[in-house]
């Protein structure tokens, strides 16, 4: 099943709102990957999940905000191929949580990413990652995801 067909099948639709918000590209090819420039989440244009992770933000709100990440990172990839169908596989996700100093599950965060594109994906799915926390993200966003993936 192509990743478009298994979108459709899961009732997943991408965001049509995926676009630079300066001087930029959300997305580009280079040598046969595609680097996708960090996603906060956003939907229909306004941040949804702001704060900071461990102390106004829980675990679930921060996993939910690591999803629509990983959704406009998809969008962004459709926007600029056409299709998610030529992507080969994933090869990497970096991913940023604006946490507290005692917040210690970034990798929980990130997971609910990962999950996604593994779901989409199946083995091809599968990435290398890094989960780190930050004090602060563009426009007090709770989460922030880029991804480089490579193409068939």
């Amino acid at each position: 099943m192509s990743a478009t067909e298994r979108l459709k099948a899961l009732g997943i639709e991408l965001p049509q709102d995926v676009r630079a918000a300066a001087d930029y590209l959300p997305a580009r090819v280079a040598g046969g990957l595609l680097f996708l420039s960090g996603q906060t989440p956003r939907v229909g244009g306004e941040l949804v999940v702001r704060g900071v992770v461990g102390d106004d933000l829980d675990l679930e709100a921060a996993a939910r905000a690591a999803r629509i990440c990983a959704l406009r990172l998809l969008a962004a990839a459709r926007d600029l191929l056409g299709s998610l169908d030529a992507i080969e596989h994933v090869v990497e996700l970096r991913v940023y949580v604006r946490s507290s100093a005692v917040f210690v599950q970034h990798s929980v965060v990130a997971d609910a990413a990962s999950a996604l594109f593994v779901t989409l994906f199946g083995e091809r799915g599968t990435h290398a990652r890094t989960a780190v926390g930050v004090a602060q993200l563009p426009g007090g966003a709770a989460v922030e995801i880029a991804a480089v993936l490579a193409l068939t």
